[in-house]
């Protein structure tokens, strides 16, 4: 197995967890609020990928998907358009609503494929390659993409937890 196909196996491992995740949820459901105050399915969900799009934007030097492809005018959300929802407020949280499940999947599908793309021509080599310098030590795009992996794996099992607690409700 060769790195490409490595992290494309990992990436797909969240795309499968977010679409089990999100299946069958209605909008409501998805911006349902565990305990009145946690973060919603529809927020992390959300937010998982708005850090991929704008990590992998990063490090492939191209527009993110948010905005390229015209999803912040689709979600309508009041927040700028290049808030990730790192560091959200409770009241941040509480105003990612999704008008729809197949909306909130088609950013986040959209995002992963352009991520896909992205991985299937990396070598090893790649990996190495410096991506941020504002770190000691200075971040390789592995150490990059090892990041984005770990930051929606935990966010993807935590909108699934979510999910199941609606199911026991």
């Amino acid at each position: 197995m060769n790195p490409a196909q490595l992290l494309t196996e990992a990436f797909t491992r969240i795309h499968d967890v977010v679409h089990r995740t999100v299946d069958g949820l209605s909008a409501d459901q998805l911006s349902d609020r565990p305990g009145g105050e946690g973060n919603s399915i529809a927020w992390l969900v959300w937010h998982l990928t708005r850090i991929q799009d704008d990590h992998v934007a990063e490090v492939a030097g191209s527009a993110q998907i948010w905005t390229a492809k015209g999803w912040s005018t689709r979600f309508t959300l009041p927040l700028d358009d290049a808030d990730t929802g790192y560091g959200h407020t409770s009241d941040q949280v509480a105003a990612v609503r999704v008008g729809s499940p197949k909306l909130l999947i088609g950013y986040f599908d959209a995002v992963h494929q352009r991520t896909l793309d992205y991985l299937s021509n990396l070598t090893g080599d790649d990996l190495d390659r410096v991506v941020d310098t504002r770190w000691d030590p200075p971040v390789t795009l592995g150490v990059r993409l090892i990041s984005v992996i770990s930051d929606d794996l935990q966010h993807a099992g935590q909108a699934a937890y979510a999910s199941g607690l609606l199911k026991l409700g």
